[in-house]
């Protein structure tokens, strides 16, 4: 019997290198990653955002996702590495605009995933056109939202920190003990 993919997800604040461990991860264990779907719709139709679009923007999300995991069932990967997933556009939508869509958090219940890594705010700020929140006061309260969140859902998790190499290091031994990966 094939052994079910797992999925590993990395949420947290922005400018937390969550695409860079991914794609260290996904590297690593020889696996494929899913990118955040947010960067490519804002570079598209700018920083002027409203409520509505983090509805669609979630959406495009969940099809790339849906999309590279059948991809990587279809080669026999063991796992998969996912930049973002609604748990983000739940924090995105409260922290932006007070609230977050209904549809939003059915999906949030409806999805599975493996095991979830949480990047500590120990890295630089990285200045980034998509970037909104360089302070470390905001970043910080970030952080404490994604990590209530993960503390009251059932899903294994982890807190990442370091850089470059110790934090993909510590990324690695994560997901080896969350996933339970010889």
């Amino acid at each position: 019997m094939p052994q079910s993919l797992k999925k590993i997800v990395v949420v947290g604040p922005e400018s937390t290198g969550k695409s860079s461990l991914c794609e260290g991860l996904a590297a690593h264990f020889q696996a494929s990653w899913v990118p955040e779907y947010a960067r490519e719709y804002l570079l598209k139709h700018g920083m002027g955002y409203r409520y509505e679009d983090l509805v669609t923007i979630a959406r495009g999300q969940l099809e790339l996702e849906d999309r590279l995991v059948a991809a990587a069932e279809s080669r026999g990967e063991s796992m998969i590495f996912i930049d973002t997933d609604l748990y983000v556009m739940k924090v995105w939508g409260e922290f932006v605009f007070g609230r977050c869509d209904r549809w939003i958090l059915d999906q949030i219940n409806e999805r599975h995933y493996d095991a979830y890594l949480l990047p500590r705010t120990d890295l630089p700020w990285t200045k980034d056109e998509l970037r909104e929140y360089p302070d470390l006061l905001s970043r910080e309260k970030l952080f404490h939202i994604y990590r209530d969140i993960l503390i009251n859902q059932p899903v294994p998790w982890a807190e990442v920190g370091g850089e470059g190499q110790q934090r993909l290091e510590a990324g690695i031994d994560a997901v080896n003990r969350l996933v339970n990966h010889t």
